[in-house]
């Protein structure tokens, strides 16, 4: 399929700044140029940072795509935190930033930050809800400080907080009929959660080489993987593709779940609500991925995008499965 550069839609009002005070997250020089123009700076940002979400981008409506991308462009600088900065100290008063940004974004009084900018705009077209930004603020502050997850269940409440909320979000540019099903909720709930195991799983190695054990410790228990082992020796670590493949086998329990939800309607997804549910493609191909390659997550061909995701996503779209 041949992907077109995405038409970016522009602010058709001039967001107010708030009162001058002293800035709790430095100014860099490239979100100053981003003042200029933040949904293109929301645009630059998801397409070098988070490829699937930008190639999901060309199937949301033009009118919407700007909202869609300036919601991914938060979630992309929340996720982000804790690898770009040196301590926690730092990283929770980035955190506090958004915090007072999202406060006074829906009050009226927005930042001078690209993203902030942006995300005004869209709160002025869309009934959107600042507790589900709060939330996700919540959830990565919570991060900052925790390298593992003792148990699964404690790790879904934390994808509920993040990945599944950030579903929510998006369901909210939608018309009410869509944006209030709880058909679609729970859907979006379970899809969230396998979203961010297989966003774990693709990030093993490299959590692994920064000393943090991304799958739950009952899973790693239970196959004799230890900690020590596995950030010295990666995949060579003892009882690791066994912890793999179950970790991977809760993500597709999660998919099989969401798209059971379906099955009232035929099992495909409103057509309308598509775009929200192609979040769902790159789970699949990762999990296709990782079973043919016996489950070894840390083979270097699982960091490669996949060539096929654009047909995928074509395929699905108008199929409305995932």
């Amino acid at each position: 399929m041949r992907i077109r550069p995405p038409t970016v839609l522009r602010a058709p009002i001039k967001a107010p700044v708030s009162k001058r005070r002293y800035a709790t997250q430095p100014a860099s020089a490239e979100s100053s140029v981003g003042l200029s123009d933040p949904f293109g700076y929301c645009t630059d940002l998801v397409r070098k940072q988070d490829y699937e979400s930008w190639l999901i981008s060309h199937f949301w409506p033009q009118n919407l795509r700007g909202s869609y991308f300036a919601i991914k462009a938060f979630s992309v600088e929340l996720a982000t935190v804790q690898d770009h900065v040196s301590n926690i100290t730092i990283g929770k008063m980035r955190m506090q930033f958004w915090r007072d940004a999202i406060k006074d974004i829906f009050n009226g009084r927005p930042p001078r930050h690209p993203i902030a900018q942006a995300l005004y705009t869209t709160t002025q077209h869309n009934h959107l809800q600042p507790y589900h930004f709060k939330r996700i603020i919540d959830a990565r502050d919570a991060e900052l400080e925790r390298s593992s997850y003792q148990t699964a269940d404690e790790l879904i409440s934390h994808s509920e907080s993040t990945h599944s909320t950030l579903l929510y979000i998006l369901l909210s540019l939608l018309p009410p009929h869509l944006s209030d099903s709880h058909t679609l909720s729970h859907c979006a709930s379970h899809l969230g959660n396998a979203q961010t195991i297989t966003t774990l799983l693709r990030g093993l190695p490299y959590h692994s080489k920064q000393g943090r054990s991304v799958i739950p410790a009952e899973i790693t228990s239970k196959h004799g993987v230890r900690q020590e082992e596995l950030f010295r020796k990666g995949p060579e670590a003892q009882g690791i593709e066994d912890a793999v493949f179950d970790f991977a086998t809760l993500a597709n329990d999660h998919m099989i779940t969401a798209r059971s939800m379906l099955k009232d309607v035929g099992g495909k997804v409103p057509g309308g609500a598509m775009p929200v549910f192609l979040a769902g493609v790159p789970v699949t191909s990762l999990l296709q991925r990782l079973e043919q390659n016996n489950f070894n997550a840390f083979d270097p061909k699982l960091q490669l995008r996949g060539w096929k995701l654009p047909w995928q996503m074509y395929s699905a779209y108008w199929r409305q499965q995932f």
